[in-house]
């Protein structure tokens, strides 16, 4: 039999049969595998490192003296401000992602493949997981060579990690709906970065809420950047309370209810 008819031959034996398709989760991971890829070789996760170092330097060293006076622990108190402004990072990252997708028009061309509608999302938050591990780790590891250490034990270290990078998954989410919605990596990069500086330098992240003037108190207190400090601070030294932890979880559920729906229908909407 020539090649040829075998090949007609051998066709044939799949006519009938339905095309095969990848599952949602081989799209998932296939996609991931490529963000992640793109991340290391643009020098993301050496940047993911080099971050944490440059925020322990820049807060640690300028106010240490000035908390030693005051009988603070710099290292411990300053340590959950540097790993939320990390997670911000990441926020950042995400948003630049999604927005340059949408910009390129590879996003509206996924949504003409055979692709789960969520899986391009899914894909990218779970990259900017890895960002978040990655820098989280590294924060860990500057924030040891500073003196910063878990008091409490292993289980609200654990906790310590999980709720640093559920925050920075929760703010990854909205960000990349607004990267998605805008498709302007440039201008979304720095409208992100103002309301970062604010609620960041307007926290009791960096001094304690009495430095503050007592106008602005009230804000600087309750606002959720300070909120989870609190909680990260309590677990990584004496042990959270529910009486203290029930106020930052208000808050991360409240902006999960924003800004997931808000993320998931900016990834499937048509363009």
């Amino acid at each position: 039999m020539s090649t040829a008819l075998q090949v007609e031959a051998d066709s044939q034996l799949f006519v009938g049969l339905p095309e095969a398709k990848p599952s949602s989760f081989a799209q998932w991971w296939a996609l991931t595998a490529r963000v992640v890829r793109v991340m290391a070789t643009k020098g993301e996760l050496v940047v993911a490192v080099i971050t944490p170092l440059v925020f322990t330097l820049g807060f640690y060293l300028p106010l240490r003296h000035i908390m030693n006076l005051l009988n603070i622990d710099y290292a411990q108190y300053v340590m959950p401000i540097i790993v939320l402004q990390t997670m911000a990072f990441t926020m950042m990252s995400n948003a630049q992602m999604a927005a340059f997708e949408a910009l390129t028009g590879l996003t509206t061309r996924m949504q003409t493949m055979p692709i789960g509608a969520l899986v391009p999302l899914t894909a990218r938050i779970s990259a900017g997981l890895v960002r978040s591990v990655t820098s989280l780790a590294a924060a860990l590891l500057w924030g040891h060579l500073i003196g910063f250490q878990f008091v409490a034990g292993w289980g609200q270290a654990v906790l310590f990690c999980v709720f640093s990078l559920a925050v920075g998954t929760v703010l990854a989410i909205g960000a990349d709906g607004l990267g998605s919605l805008t498709k302007s990596p440039e201008s979304l990069s720095q409208a992100l970065t103002l309301p970062t500086l604010i609620f960041g330098m307007l926290s009791c992240g960096f001094v304690p809420e009495e430095r503050f003037p007592q106008w602005i108190q009230p804000f600087v207190r309750n606002q959720p950047i300070s909120q989870f400090s609190f909680a990260l601070r309590d677990m990584a030294e004496g042990g959270v309370t529910w009486d203290v932890l029930w106020v930052p979880l208000v808050w991360l559920i409240g902006l999960s209810v924003v800004f997931i729906p808000m993320a998931v229908w900016a990834s499937v909407r048509r363009s």
